[in-house]
């Protein structure tokens, strides 16, 4: 991997030379177009990825969304060089040796078509990983019938 610039690599995945990362297969979704600053990811919802509401889960977005941003980044490094995400809600590196987290999710307002949440991620030893907020629309569930 540090053999490679920080555009090779990404290049290598679009090619089929070098695996592409894992998550891309469970979430279904791949990088397809790298250029130096720019990442395209393409990616097909489908039921694995539903909410208990039957949309597709915010999550999946959000992971297109950050692996477009990373490796626009990452295009732009040279041999050696690393990245990693320090603004965003990720305050320490999550690795599977990371063991069980806790998420805690708090509503902070609720009002008639907008909530406001917010919530901590956290190792078993309390130490802060991730922390976010959100503001979600409400609207009649009708609203998301199939069209």
């Amino acid at each position: 991997m540090l053999k490679y610039t920080g555009l090779e690599l990404p290049q290598r995945i679009v090619d089929g030379k070098y695996p592409a990362p894992p998550i891309s297969l469970q979430l279904s979704f791949a990088l397809t177009e790298v250029s130096e600053g720019r990442a395209v990811f393409r990616g097909v919802p489908n039921e694995r990825h539903l909410n208990p509401l039957g949309g597709v889960h915010g999550g999946w977005a959000a992971t297109l969304l950050d692996s477009a941003l990373a490796c626009g980044v990452q295009t732009l490094l040279e041999k050696g060089e690393a990245y990693c995400r320090v603004q965003g809600d990720l305050t320490r590196p999550i690795t599977p040796r990371t063991g069980e987290v806790v998420c805690e999710g708090k509503v902070v307002h609720k009002g008639r078509t907008l909530a406001v949440s917010e919530a901590t991620l956290k190792d078993a030893g309390g130490k802060l990983l991730a922390f976010g907020t959100e503001t979600c629309s409400i609207f009649p569930a009708a609203n998301l019938a199939a069209r």
